[in-house]
C-alpha cells in the first residue's frame, strides 16, 4: 500500500528542507523578536542585513524547530514562540548579531532571542557579547599594529646607531 501525502504536507517538508539548507550554509544565525516594528524600521533593518550578506526571513517556528531537530540542534524549543524572524549570516559570522544588537538600541521592538554559532545554541547574553567583538578586519589591523610597533622601534634604534657611527667617523 503506497503512502499518499497531502500537498500541504509535501510543501511543509520542502520548507523544512529549505530551512535546513539555510542553517547548514550560514556562519551564524540570530532568532529575532520583531513584533511591533514599524515598516520604516523594518525596511532599514533589511537594507543593513543585505549590505552585510545576511538573509533575514520570517519563518514558521514549528518548521524551524523541526529543521533544527532533524539537524540534531537543541536548545531552541523555548525561544521559538511568538513572532520570530531569523537572520542567517552568510559572510561574517557575527554580522547578524551585530546588526540586531545595534539596531535594537534604537528600534525598541527589535530584540535578539537567541542564536546559533558553530552549529550550537547560544542564548541572548552570548549573542550580545558576540556583537561587541570587533570585525575580523579590525582585529587583524590591531594585530598588525601590535606586530609592527616593536619592529619599527627596532628599526629606529638601528637607524640612530648608524647615524651616530657615521657622525663619529
Amino acid at each position: 500500500m503506497s503512502e499518499h501525502k497531502s500537498a500541504a504536507r509535501i510543501e511543509k517538508e520542502q520548507h523544512v528542507e529549505e530551512i535546513k539548507t539555510l542553517i547548514k550554509n550560514c556562519n551564524g544565525m540570530v532568532v529575532v523578536e520583531y513584533q511591533g516594528i514599524s515598516v520604516a524600521d523594518d525596511t532599514t533593518l533589511r537594507a543593513k542585513f543585505r549590505a552585510e550578506n545576511v538573509q533575514y526571513k520570517v519563518l514558521k517556528n514549528r518548521l524551524v524547530l523541526r529543521a533544527m531537530q532533524e539537524l540534531g540542534i537543541d536548545g531552541f524549543d523555548h525561544h521559538l514562540n511568538g513572532a520570530s524572524a531569523f537572520a542567517f549570516a552568510n559572510g561574517d559570522a557575527l554580522a547578524a548579531a551585530k546588526i540586531v544588537v545595534e539596531q535594537g538600541k534604537t528600534i525598541k521592538a527589535l530584540k535578539a532571542k537567541c542564536g546559533l554559532m558553530d552549529g550550537a545554541y547560544i542564548d541572548e547574553t552570548v549573542v550580545t557579547k558576540l556583537a561587541s567583538i570587533p570585525s575580523k578586519e579590525v582585529l587583524l589591523a590591531q594585530l598588525l599594529g601590535m606586530l609592527q610597533s616593536p619592529i619599527s622601534g627596532f628599526a629606529r634604534a638601528i637607524q640612530q646607531i648608524a647615524e651616530k657611527q657615521e657622525a663619529q667617523a
